[in-house]
């Protein structure tokens, strides 16, 4: 469950700490106070998209913590978190002016998909747009995929069906007609020749490189290296430095056996003139490659030209030219026996479709079997929430085979005795959207294992005894799941275990914004606000009495 949010520099919430409670929490207050501020910054540290506007105006950056406490370690070991041992796992995240964001999960850096993979297991946010959601047809086959717990049925069909598209695509791409088919071979079989003829060699654009280097500065290269060959073997003149040193050594060799240091000395030297003499062979060997034939600088010259050509119409690289080279001769053999593999493809298209389609039932079978479960629970809900009459049914129609399977999925309903079932956006009013919306939140929620759950003014156009069954909806939720609502309605207010005021204020020049918790005098006082307005009378506090005391009646009783 969600203990504590901590909130700085969020919006005009310069600093708040909110110590949830188990069970339904509620938060109440003026429109624009702050409330959906603080739904907003717990959305922030769950890994939500943020915008840097979020950060409060003249703060570099804000932050938001968020400890969760007996979180099973099962929970999150996919995501290779680890809780500490007593459950508690604590969320932050910052996010800075300049965009970067900087997230962390119990003091250990994590990615914001990571936060976000993470946020999904511990809680979900329900706003007040969801209902919304039911209007949009292509999003009811989400609803029951995610009741009926079809994601191995659905992953089996979409490998089926990914192996189907993949020879349909194939067949598509050899099934071209005779002058496009003799295009492309004409064209395929120049660009191979040209290819061929250039005999590219891995690596030639290297060597052709460093020995181009070679030959625009041969003269320098010839004197220098002719310098040092004079220098350490002479000529016919004189010698040079092997004969100097050789000559050296010869002298001490008369001493050597008279004194230790002379023999080292000698020793030394004979060392020296091994290197000197492998530096010499080397000097030698460098003269020789530079006395090269007239007209190589050209020739090289014309072989890059000729390859920096090619690039440009093969590749960035000769590797990558031969790798063109190579598809385009598989391409030709394809289009050269495209009779015997159009056969063979023709032949696995139909086993590919047969088997996807088989997938597919397989995973209509399992839909059409969870929407009779899925109707069953949604008008149990809808009863509880005071819409009785209503009828519900989830509706099938076969389409031809996609990525979803075989079926059209819609969600049908009447709202009045004797009325013919129809599409929801037909129907439904906003204050039946919000309930069948809310009902389907509950039946969802108990297949997974979320342990709190944050319904964000989904009461939006819910009034008198809906809004009282709404109300004990929620209280029932929050006896298996911690339950976190912000409402403007004194009859989800007063059913809540724990209330909190969020109140906007002023001080030193700056709007800020407070959340308090609420003991049951302040309880009284806030709900009679919410019935009445400014102008609380002492009928509305009567009233909110009442409200109470019947809330607590009903706590008790679950």
């Amino acid at each position: 469950m969600l203990e504590l949010l901590h909130i700085e520099n969020i919006a005009i919430i310069e600093a708040a700490d909110i110590v949830f409670e188990r069970g339904f929490n509620a938060l109440t207050g003026e429109t624009g106070a702050g409330k959906s501020i603080v739904i907003d910054a717990l959305s922030a540290v769950l890994g939500q998209r943020t915008s840097r506007e979020l950060i409060r105006t003249g703060a570099d950056k804000a932050f938001v913590g968020a400890t969760f406490s007996g979180v099973e370690p099962e929970l999150t070991a996919p995501l290779g978190i680890t809780p500490e041992e007593d459950g508690t796992l604590l969320l932050q995240r910052e996010i800075h002016g300049d965009g970067k964001n900087v997230c962390r999960v119990n003091g250990r850096p994590v990615t914001v998909g990571q936060l976000r993979a993470l946020g999904a297991r511990l809680l979900n946010i329900h706003g007040q747009h969801d209902g919304q959601q039911l209007l949009d047809e292509e999003q009811h086959i989400v609803y029951l995929d995610s009741f009926g717990r079809t994601e191995s049925l659905a992953e089996a069909y979409a490998v089926k069906y990914k192996h189907f598209i993949d020879i349909r695509r194939q067949i598509a791409a050899l099934q071209m007609d005779e002058a496009e088919k003799a295009r492309r071979v004409d064209t395929l079989q120049y660009q191979i020749e040209e290819l061929r003829r250039a005999k590219l060699k891995r690596g030639e654009e290297e060597e052709l490189s460093s020995r181009r280097g070679m030959l625009r500065n041969g003269e320098k290269f010839l004197d220098a290296v002719a310098g040092a060959d004079y220098a350490l073997n002479g000529d016919d003149s004189g010698g040079g430095a092997l004969s100097a040193l050789h000559q050296a050594q010869d002298a001490l060799g008369a001493v050597r056996h008279l004194d230790d240091g002379f023999d080292a000395l000698y020793q030394r030297l004979g060392e020296a003139y091994s290197e000197v003499y492998d530096i010499a062979a080397t000097v030698e060997d460098k003269r020789g490659e530079l006395d090269v034939s007239p007209g190589e600088l050209d020739r090289v010259e014309s072989r890059m030209d000729q390859l920096y050509r090619l690039k440009k119409k093969y590749g960035a690289t000769v590797e990558d030219m031969l790798e063109y080279l190579r598809r385009c001769t598989e391409e030709l053999a394809q289009i050269e026996d495209a009779g015997d593999t159009l056969v063979r493809l023709e032949h696995e298209l139909s086993s590919a479709e047969k088997a996807a389609r088989q997938a597919a039932n397989a995973l209509s079978d399992a839909r059409k079997a969870s929407a009779a479960r899925l109707t069953e629970q949604i008008l149990s809900e809808l009863r509880q929430l005071d819409m009785g009459k209503i009828r519900f049914a989830v509706d099938f129609a076969e389409k031809p085979l996609d990525g979803d399977g075989v079926d059209t999925v819609r969600f049908l309903m009447s709202a009045n005795v004797g009325e013919e079932l129809r599409p929801i956006h037909k129907i439904a009013s906003g204050g039946e959207l919000a309930r069948i919306m809310l009902a389907m939140k509950n039946v969802l929620s108990e297949q997974d294992h979320v342990g709190t759950m944050v319904f964000d003014e989904v009461d939006t156009g819910v009034s008198g005894r809906a809004a009282q069954k709404v109300a004990e909806k929620m209280a029932r939720i929050s006896r298996r799941k911690q339950v976190l609502c912000v409402t403007h309605l004194p009859q989800l207010a007063a059913m809540a275990d724990t209330h909190f005021s969020v109140e906007k204020g002023e001080r030193n020049g700056r709007t800020y914004t407070e959340v308090r918790r609420l003991d049951r005098e302040q309880r009284r006082q806030e709900l009679a606000r919410l019935t009445g307005g400014s102008h609380v009378s002492q009928t509305m506090l009567d009233g909110a009495e009442e409200l109470l005391t019947e809330a607590e009646k009903f706590r008790d009783s679950l």
